[in-house]
């Protein structure tokens, strides 16, 4: 999972960087989706030009490197590293410099990239130069455009090398790309896992993983880009778009659930409102959950930042009161996304501090998006007794997950998941609660169907959950094995 923004058209001449500024405040309006690192690729008649490096968008960037990023296209990209080794040669946007000079920045997981890896190197005498799966998108991409042979491509020449695109590449992507002496493209897989969004502002065009980061720059959100579609603004300024390759829509439930910014709609369905909708599809389970084993409870505390709104309509709807007792120290990086168990368990330490005297002697709900690993949720389990509660019922606006994710979400292993081979029971003694209660899939899916406004047809990506994938994953496993093994690799550098 990562954050990709596309300009063009925001500045008055290729000497400027207006649109690098952009793409800049773009990025940070999308740090939450990737902490890794960051990048910025700017196009002009000079050529690209691109500025990177590991660590957060305002450590990475500064007045003297953003103005070396000159021109009125310009491609961002905050990572967060789901394949690859993690170094600097993989941090976006990715170039080529044949044909005419590509950028790409991509956000999503190829679940066959290592065949295609292979594909490349034995058929086409393309050596790959990392780890990411992004390179291999970028050469294949690049391998079409160079068999038309002509100085200047058509939208139909476009549209064949993405569809070529579409066809060979299996898992999640949403894509933003430059191309010299042409414009800007962007396009999402047939399946729509991974969120675009379009906007445009006085003949500027934005595309940006979130309506948060259109809207913050002033752009005017026009739509989600459909999946399958590929949207191309020329030099001229004229928009181009067409569904090259659509399937059942399949976006990722855990957009709502946990990835997306409050602020943002994705693919029409508002996070802000499905949130309060799972709080207050949860709190009909736990009131079930209460009737049946006579739970009583004082309080509901939100674990931050996430669960914050589902915890408040969960709260209205229990009429249990609701106090933020888990104080964040916002200098913490997001626990879940960062890249080994080490480092989790020492943010969890740090990340919270409980409010003792508000928690001594109370029966506490605490409110959590998810369960993933359980390893941060004992953690605070434990932060919350020691600070004298008389009762911990621990509970998840989502659903148990139970398999593992290939499209993005940093699930590597399905034998790390708590509720992978485990019942409510045996998952409440691991924890230490007295009682773990979980969304629905069902209240899940009516929750953003409700918030939407979306048809009772609407089918979310909930693979990790009852393990229904959109696509083949025959090539996954063997990716899954190698990506663990590079993350061994990393570990072992790191120490």
């Amino acid at each position: 999972m990562c954050g990709i923004v596309g300009i063009i058209g925001a500045s008055a001449g290729a000497a400027t960087t207006e649109a690098a500024r952009e793409a800049l405040l773009a990025l940070t309006t999308l740090q939450h989706r990737g902490q890794d690192a960051a990048g910025i690729l700017t196009l002009n008649n000079e050529g690209l030009h691109r500025v990177r490096n590991n660590g957060l968008v305002e450590s990475v960037f500064n007045r003297e490197n953003i103005e070396s990023l000159k021109g009125a296209i310009a491609l961002g990209h905050t990572r967060y590293a789901t394949a690859g080794r993690g170094d600097i040669t993989e941090v976006q946007p990715l170039i080529l410099n044949y044909p005419f000079g590509i950028g790409m920045v991509h956000n999503g997981n190829i679940v066959n990239a290592e065949v295609l890896a292979q594909e490349l190197k034995t058929q086409h005498r393309r050596q790959l130069l990392t780890h990411s799966d992004t390179e291999v998108l970028l050469n294949i991409f690049a391998q079409k455009l160079s068999s038309f042979q002509t100085d200047h491509l058509s939208f139909e020449q476009l549209c064949e090398a993405v569809q070529d695109l579409q066809k060979r590449a299996i898992g999640s992507y949403s894509i933003a790309a430059v191309i010299g002496d042409h414009g800007l493209l962007a396009f999402r897989d047939p399946h729509g896992i991974r969120p675009l969004v379009w906007g445009k502002r006085d003949g500027a065009h934005m595309v940006a993983s979130e309506s948060v980061a259109v809207e913050f720059n002033g752009y005017e959100v026009v739509r989600n880009l459909e999946p399958g579609e590929l949207l191309y603004v020329d030099l001229e300024g004229k928009v181009h778009t067409k569904v090259l390759e659509k399937r059942t829509p399949r976006p990722c439930m855990f957009e709502w659930i946990y990835f997306a910014s409050p602020e943002s709609t994705i693919d029409n369905v508002p996070v802000y409102g499905s949130r309060i909708g799972l709080g207050k599809s949860l709190a009909q389970v736990i009131q079930k959950r209460m009737k049946e084993q006579g739970l009583e409870a004082d309080v509901v505390v939100p674990v931050p930042e996430t669960a914050r709104i589902a915890a408040i309509a969960l709260s209205e709807e229990l009429g249990v009161p609701y106090r933020e007792l888990l104080i964040k120290n916002r200098y913490i990086k997001r626990t879940f996304i960062l890249d080994t168990q080490d480092k989790r368990q020492k943010a969890v330490n740090l990340k919270l501090s409980p409010v003792k005297s508000e928690i001594k002697g109370k029966r506490v709900i605490l409110v959590d998006d998810s369960i993933v690993r359980g390893t941060t949720s004992k953690k605070i389990i434990d932060l919350v007794r020691k600070a004298g509660a008389t009762q911990v019922y621990f509970v998840s606006t989502c659903p148990p997950i139970r398999s593992s994710c290939y499209y993005g979400i940093d699930f590597p292993n399905p034998h790390e998941l708590i509720a992978n081979d485990r019942s409510e029971k045996e998952i409440e003694q691991e924890l230490g609660a007295d009682a773990v209660i979980y969304q629905s899939i069902e209240g899940l899916r009516q929750a953003l169907i409700e918030a939407g406004k979306q048809s009772p047809q609407f089918q979310p990506c909930m693979a990790c959950l009852d393990g229904h994938y959109p696509t083949d994953i025959g090539d996954a496993k063997k990716m899954q094995a190698a990506r663990v093994k590079d993350r061994a690799i990393v570990e072992g550098q790191a120490r």
